[in-house]
């Protein structure tokens, strides 16, 4: 199942060949996950299956709109990305010991850590394979990207530095871990697109942008959303004890009455049920939230500074449209 980001509105064209891409990207995404072992390839499409919105997938194909879009390695670097990605989920569930993604019951607790952990490096593999048929600068550019993601989920793992301020540092991982993959994708697109080199780097700058704005969201749709909306366990990043916006806005910014939230977010983790629900009422309450949700904004608008530079094809519109859609998803 494919819950697509919509692109579509008026343009029909655009939105039955942006359909018609992701068609491609799951089965390619299906290829991927085959191996010798039957428990791998059940638990390489167990998220496959799952579905999701194919964000990231959409971004690459929506960045080959700026060049020839029919170009062959256009799908393959859209599949290599989503793969990237997925690896990811697999790992994050591992160290958040999530017990659900996209409404289901994650890997780890369906099977164990081990075969998550696996799972994850086999679907970092099978993306670099596709990569190496592409070419050894989509090698090199994945290699950096590998890099930032992994310093990220370093830095979010230690922590700010002492003297850091938690709300830079915050951004920092954000940038890294999130963004970078999401930046990778739009420079994708374009570049194997054979777009022009001013607008390759226009798109990476914008995705970059759409891509922090993307984090933000899920912040904020971790404190604010069911399981429904989110498809994971809400205030999981709570009940880790990961301090993600909302929760540093309301440290940062005490205001009359929050002492019981600000003495419930200083505890390592909220592993109690009862404390957990506490703390996530007190905080869906906090002027914290709507700090967020300005940041969010901020975010959202530089991404759409960027996109309002590129040339005025349809993909631009369907750019802008995303930039609405990290908003609204949080609405």
């Amino acid at each position: 199942m494919i819950s697509a980001v919509p692109v579509e509105l008026a343009d029909t064209t655009l939105a039955a060949d942006i359909a018609d891409g992701l068609v491609g990207v799951e089965k390619v995404l299906a290829e991927a996950a085959n191996a010798e072992e039957r428990l791998l390839t059940e638990a390489s499409r167990h998220l496959i299956d799952a579905g999701g919105k194919r964000f990231r997938a959409t971004v690459v194909l929506l960045a080959a709109r700026f060049g020839d879009f029919r170009d062959p390695r256009i799908v393959p670097a859209a599949a290599a990305i989503e793969l990237t990605h997925l690896a990811t989920l697999y790992h994050d569930d591992v160290m958040d010991e999530a017990s659900i993604r996209r409404g289901q019951e994650s890997a780890n607790s369906r099977w164990s850590n081990t075969i998550a952990i696996l799972t994850g490096d086999f679907l970092f593999a099978r993306a670099s394979s596709i990569l190496a048929e592409l070419g050894p600068e989509a090698i090199r550019i994945q290699a950096e990207t590998f890099t930032r993601l992994v310093s990220g989920q370093v830095a979010e793992t230690l922590g700010p530095r002492p003297g850091q301020d938690p709300l830079a540092h915050y951004l920092n991982v954000v940038e890294n871990k999130t963004a970078s993959l999401i930046a990778t994708a739009g420079r994708f697109g374009a570049m194997f697109a054979g777009a022009p080199a001013d607008v390759v780097a226009r798109i990476r700058s914008a995705s970059h942008a759409l891509g922090v704005a993307f984090q933000l969201s899920d912040d904020i749709l971790d404190v604010a959303s069911d399981s429904a909306q989110s498809g994971k366990a809400p205030g999981t990043d709570l009940r880790e004890g990961v301090r993600s916006l909302p929760v540093l806005h309301a440290l940062a910014a005490p205001v009359a009455g929050d002492e019981r939230l600000r003495e419930l977010l200083s505890l390592d983790g909220l592993t109690d049920e009862s404390l957990h629900a506490e703390a996530l009422e007190l905080l869906r309450a906090h002027p914290a939230m709507d700090a967020a949700q300005a940041d969010l904004r901020r975010w959202s608008d530089a991404a759409r500074t960027e996109v309002a530079g590129l040339p005025d094809v349809p993909a631009r519109r369907a750019f802008e449209i995303m930039c609405d859609f990290v908003m609204e998803r949080t609405s």
